[in-house]
């Protein structure tokens, strides 16, 4: 338990690195666009490599061949309305801000559940209202501030999509998948396919703002090898540990709350990100309780359907 526990957190600092490059990659003059998209271009002959080592590509467009139009569909949701909005919104708040809000994916992926035949767990709600409140008191401060109010509602709107499109597009997937292919191997199908999405936003990005930097070109590449890559390879390999001990997997799921934590010291001492004020750091910690009891009761459910 305590390996798994390790290797959550540890995993959740990789995630971390996310919000902190994007945010660094704006601050530096480097176009939000490059910022999304090269992170797939990079993160793709990664994941090719990880599951070609097992000899898995070959089922991985046997399945794509079956349904090209909902992999397609699906993964540009999943993937690309997900993560470029996700990226714009570094342009308008803080890494830690981001990485704060970006939790509402929990709200998201709860009243989603109707579109799969399932009820909204009625325990899930306390956890919701705790995660809302968290995220009114951390934007309170900013909203009230005149010159601050469009970038709180830039910022709230590119994350919320995001918080939906990535459920959503990763249950959808799931749905057309079924069992027959493994996490790795899903990922890999979702990142070729949402390879169309992210060539357009390019030529976009290269039109109207010309072509990204050396700089942003290797931040990008960080950015996959520590999210795309490692990040999720010891989050799997954690949750894997304690798959059949519902408890302990809702502990170690609720490690992902770290990189909040993570991505609050590295931006505040290495992008100088202004500190979080009382009431912010209320609403962060609301975010984090918010965030474990919605695993402890996601355990509970898994224990009442045993």
């Amino acid at each position: 338990m305590k390996k798994a526990l390790f290797y959550g957190i540890l995993s959740s600092a990789f995630f971390a690195f996310t919000f902190i490059l994007n945010r660094s990659m704006n601050l530096t003059g480097g176009y939000w666009v490059w910022s999304a998209s090269l992170r797939y271009f990079f993160s793709l002959p990664m994941l090719f490599a990880i599951v070609a080592v097992k000899g898995n590509v070959k089922p991985v467009f046997e399945e794509i061949k079956k349904k090209p139009l909902p992999w397609i569909i699906w993964s540009t949701v999943g993937f690309g309305l997900f993560y470029a909005p996700l990226t714009w919104a570094s342009e308008f708040g803080e890494s830690w801000l981001v990485a704060s809000l970006w939790q509402l994916t929990i709200v998201a992926g709860v009243f989603l559940n109707p579109l799969w035949g399932k009820k909204i767990p009625m325990k899930s709600l306390l956890t919701i209202l705790i995660i809302l409140v968290g995220v009114f008191f951390m934007q309170w401060e900013n909203f009230i501030n005149g010159s601050q109010q469009k970038n709180v509602i830039n910022c709230v709107i590119l994350i919320a999509i995001a918080a939906i499109t990535y459920p959503l597009g990763n249950r959808k997937m799931m749905s057309v998948c079924e069992d027959r292919l493994d996490t790795p191997q899903r990922v890999l199908g979702m990142t070729i396919c949402s390879i169309p999405f992210w060539i357009l936003l390019s030529i976009f990005g290269g039109v109207a703002h010309g072509g990204p930097s050396a700089t942003q070109s290797v931040q990008s590449l960080l950015v996959a090898l520590f999210s795309a890559v490692i990040a999720t390879l010891l989050f799997f390999q954690a949750t894997n540990m304690v798959r059949n001990h519902p408890k302990q997997l809702s502990m170690v799921e609720g490690t992902i709350a770290g990189e909040v934590i993570f991505t609050l010291i590295g931006g505040i001492l290495f992008l100088h990100d202004s500190i979080p004020t009382g009431i912010q750091f209320i609403g962060i910690g609301l975010i984090l309780i918010g965030m474990i009891l919605n695993c402890r009761v996601a355990s509970e459910e898994s224990v009442e359907l045993e």
